[in-house]
């Protein structure tokens, strides 16, 4: 059974919405730890839109299962996980104008860059993932550069519509998954898995860990808003 990563960066963006101190993603990680999550993933951007290096920090002092930080190959970056030192550190594509992280990392036109970072987190006694879109290229680069783990891209498979069309990318994944296990990385994967689509991912041989958030916030406002309504209600009677 795959450990499940809980993405509480879209906690940090409702906060961000008002830029006031709530919803806190520290409250929202307790409350995923007593859910059952194996891992919290947070991912700290260059233009700090959403989580902010308060959050990282507190996080990393009460945090009690694996935390996961998302990263770019950007030098503030990589020094502020060496020195908070997270338990895995994902390195992924950033763009400022992006809303979410759109593609796999391209380790082919960014090995140096991707190597330098590698090398000082694992030095750091950090482990090491790159999120890849599933291609054999960058799996082959990834094995190069000695990385522990793999988080595959599952956006096209997440959008693709059921049917053959989705079976097609879950092959794909598979196929892919085998090479990365193969290799002797660890298998992750992530992006756009929801309540419906997640099983078939969560199948696949030698899955390891899958990190999964927008759809947990987005379900969470919903069966838990009645609750927050009448705990509200009851202040104001």
């Amino acid at each position: 059974m795959p450990e499940l990563g809980v993405n509480i960066d879209h906690i940090a963006t409702i906060r961000q919405a008002r830029r006031t101190y709530e919803p806190d993603p520290v409250w929202a990680a307790a409350l995923a730890e007593l859910g059952g999550a194996d891992c919290i993933t947070l991912h700290l951007r260059e233009d700090r839109r959403h989580i902010n290096d308060r959050d990282l920090r507190i996080l990393r002092e009460t945090v009690t299962v694996k935390l996961n930080l998302e990263m770019a190959c950007n030098e503030e970056i990589i020094k502020i996980a060496l020195s908070v030192k997270p338990d895995q550190a994902t390195l992924v594509p950033e763009r400022r104008e992006e809303i979410t992280t759109e593609g796999g990392l391209d380790i082919i036109t960014h090995k140096m860059r991707a190597a330098d970072a590698i090398h000082r987190l694992q030095d750091a006694g950090i482990s090491v993932s790159l999120f890849l879109d599933p291609e054999s290229r960058q799996i082959e680069e990834a094995a190069r550069l000695k990385t522990d783990a793999v988080e595959l891209h599952t956006g096209q498979y997440a959008e693709s519509r059921p049917g053959a069309t989705r079976q097609k990318q879950l092959e794909k994944l598979e196929t892919i998954g085998a090479m990365i296990r193969q290799s002797g990385m660890a298998l992750h994967a992530g992006h756009g898995l929801n309540y419906h689509n997640v099983r078939p991912v969560a199948a696949i041989e030698g899955m390891h860990e899958l990190n999964i958030g927008h759809s947990i916030v987005a379900r969470a406002v919903m069966i838990g808003f009645q609750e927050a309504v009448r705990e509200m209600k009851q202040l104001v009677m």
